[in-house]
């Protein structure tokens, strides 16, 4: 028994140790995508400009052996980092222990794939294209290694995609100005092409509900939310479609 569960875990620690690796690369994606640098080149400090050695560039290792600092300039070093790097390991474990197999390595590209795209919209308001269709073709990818079946999939596709696009028109018509980012309806799509149109009800809600919990933060520390300021309503989808996905690989299994 020992040695089965020892067998079983091994996929999992593998994964995380995958999502740590890639967890440091969408991170510096992640932050200097908007800011339109290049992602080419060797990794360096963003301070002084200094190329990383082998243990800084370490996942959470390094930024815990400089103590979130450079060694050279002291700048400090994006918080982000050692968040992704972390995040991803976890992503990547879970999903594994969840789905050995494809499943589960597919399942983590969708979690890492969604924290990424969380992560930029929370910061600039912003989906990047690429991205979003990234997810929509690994959701079609997936869809031999994990239910929904592939009908499911390419309604929930549609169903998503037009479902927000159709909200956002109406708001625009009565209100005369955008309610919704044009990427929002393009990445509840994809979200679909992965979960199935029949979950799509559950992810509106529960990201919903996260906005909400993010409204009544801003509220208690004092910072109401206006009525006209935007909010990354695609981050709160990210949020709520890596949830939905463990439910119904779980309760597929």
């Amino acid at each position: 028994m020992f040695h089965m569960l020892s067998t079983a875990a091994v996929f999992p620690l593998l994964l995380a140790l995958l999502g740590a690796i890639i967890g440091s690369f969408l991170a510096t994606l992640a932050i200097r995508w908007p800011q339109g640098r290049t992602l080419g080149g060797r990794s360096a400090c963003d301070g002084c400009g200094r190329t990383l050695t082998a243990v800084e560039l370490l996942p959470v290792i390094g930024w815990l052996a400089k103590r979130g600092r450079c060694g050279t300039c002291n700048a400090r070093i994006d918080p982000r980092h050692p968040g992704f790097e972390l995040a991803c390991a976890a992503i990547g474990a879970l999903s594994g222990w969840l789905a050995p197999g494809v499943a589960g390595a597919f399942g983590a590209a969708f979690g890492w794939l969604l924290l990424t795209l969380a992560a930029i919209d929370a910061a600039e308001l912003w989906l990047p294209d690429p991205l979003v269709a990234a997810l929509a073709l690994l959701g079609l990818a997936s869809a031999p290694f994990a239910a929904p079946e592939l009908i499911d999939r390419l309604i929930g596709g549609a169903a998503g995609f037009a479902s927000l696009w159709l909200v956002a028109a109406v708001y625009r018509m009565m209100r005369g100005r955008e309610g919704l980012g044009g990427g929002d309806p393009k990445l509840f799509g994809a979200i679909g092409l992965w979960l199935g149109w029949r979950v799509l009800p559950v992810v509106l809600l529960l990201a919903a509900l996260v906005g909400l919990g993010v409204v009544l933060f801003q509220h208690l520390r004092g910072r109401p939310v206006a009525a006209e300021d935007a909010l990354p309503f695609g981050t709160f989808l990210a949020v709520a479609a890596y949830p939905a996905w463990i439910a119904v690989i779980s309760f597929a299994a």
